[in-house]
């Protein structure tokens, strides 16, 4: 088949990748210069473990396309996605400017059959304006069906995650659609769920916000431990081996961050108060996420008293491992409330250093993790790299000045910890 795909960042970039890579022709159309020519010799503008090899390859195999002009590539596509970005209005609704304007230029560009499909992450409703602005836009003589494939996948694990999802989500009105869409899915042995647009639309938002639900619950059993002298790890780990909660998102830290769960949870509290539906369960999971980081900072004032020109080592700064994804990363308000209380900030993480640099500002930036270590009041883990379970602490211990840490992931056993001379806090513990 011969597909296109709006936009390039995780979803479509991998997406794109992913079916390229099963013998499609696929092209991906953006809207900056710069990053398109980079595409185009396979250098990749996010970190993705396996990314930059998947898309080298199927360039060099010419089935993987960057353009920036839609007129060949929609008129020739059998199905066009919708993969651009819904950030978060201020009304905490999900911006859809975006994907409207993308729509209208796919009507006008549309040429015999097309299936055109959002992978986006949008409101419920949302696909049925854009049904209606291509029939209103395309050109005479074009036929457009529409669906909802909303995706699934995580940063760090987007691959594995495409090729071997958990279910594929297809929902759509046309039986044409929806047997076309099948068919390009075939390769990959997934559940299918087949459905309308709107429960399309909001099993996507309902599964992201159930797993921040999920982390928020965690985070507050850690804090209600911590001041019941009970080990939070303990607690989750029992719960977690009950089949029906499962283990995973159930781990405490600095909460949830990255460009999924934030948005998610916002649009979601906002789509249901223009239903006249308080979602009172949802907007307490944003307060304990918040509260997340700032139980964070407050072990740090506890623990040096007056922040003022303190030195504080950050270890990691993505809101995950294995990107270097720094949207609504759990570091940005951790290290803001430390500069505000007058501290000095070193970091390092192993990929994000780049994009950290463009939001976090006055922070000596270092080359390698022992570095954050030169002369530090307190380091504080805030990434669960795995580069950062392997550190020597008799190392990092000699080249403080207070051996102190506050480790935000519960990476290492505080026994172990204590017996080096650190005094060692995780959360929950």
């Amino acid at each position: 088949m011969t597909i296109t795909f709006i936009g390039h960042g995780y979803v479509g970039l991998v997406t794109a990748a992913v079916f390229a890579d099963l013998g499609n022709t696929v092209y991906v159309i953006g809207h900056t210069k710069e990053k398109i020519e980079s595409l185009k010799r396979g250098i990749v503008p996010i970190y993705e473990p396996g990314l930059e090899e998947l898309v080298k390859k199927n360039v060099k195999a010419k089935r993987l396309i960057f353009t920036l002009d839609y007129s060949p590539s929609i008129s020739k596509s059998d199905i066009v996605f919708i993969a651009v970005g819904t950030p978060t209005a201020k009304t905490g609704d999900a911006d859809l400017s975006t994907v409207l304007e993308v729509a209208e230029k796919i009507g006008q560009n549309l040429k015999g059959y097309t299936v055109v499909a959002t992978k986006s992450t949008v409101p419920a409703g949302t696909n049925k304006r854009i049904k209606r602005i291509l029939e209103e836009s395309k050109p005479q003589g074009a036929e457009v069906d529409y669906a909802s494939v909303p995706e699934f996948l995580r940063e760090g694990s987007a691959i594995s995650d495409t090729t071997k999802p958990d279910r594929i989500v297809i929902g759509t009105e046309s039986k044409r659609a929806k047997d076309l869409l099948i068919k390009l899915h075939k390769p990959i042995n997934a559940p299918l769920v087949l459905t309308n647009f709107e429960t399309a639309e909001l099993i996507k938002y309902a599964a992201n916000a159930f797993l921040a639900l999920k982390i928020s619950y965690a985070n507050a059993i850690a804090k209600l431990s911590e001041l019941l002298g009970a080990d939070a790890l303990r607690v989750l780990e029992g719960i977690g081996m009950d089949k029906r909660i499962g283990n995973m998102f159930l781990s405490p830290g600095p909460g949830y961050g990255g460009s999924c769960f934030p948005k998610d949870v916002r649009a979601l509290i906002s789509i249901a108060k223009d239903n006249d539906y308080p979602f009172s369960l949802l907007e307490e999971v944003e307060n304990i996420n918040h509260q997340s980081r700032r139980d964070i900072v407050r072990k740090a004032r506890k623990t040096l008293g007056d922040m003022r020109n303190k030195k504080i080592g950050i270890l990691g700064l993505a809101f995950k491992a294995n990107t270097d994804d720094m949207r609504d990363a759990p570091a940005i308000d951790i290290i803001n409330l430390l500069q505000n209380d007058g501290a000095k900030i070193s970091a390092f993480d192993p990929k994000a250093m780049d994009t950290a640099a463009a939001v976090l500002k006055d922070i000596d930036y270092k080359k390698e993790a022992y570095e954050v270590a030169e002369g530090a009041d307190l380091i504080i883990v805030l990434t669960e790299w795995n580069e950062f379970r392997e550190l020597d602490f008799s190392i990092i211990k000699n080249k403080m000045k207070s051996p102190n840490i506050i480790d935000g992931r519960n990476l290492y056993d505080s026994k172990e910890m204590t017996k080096l001379g650190f005094t060692y806090q995780g959360v929950g513990r």
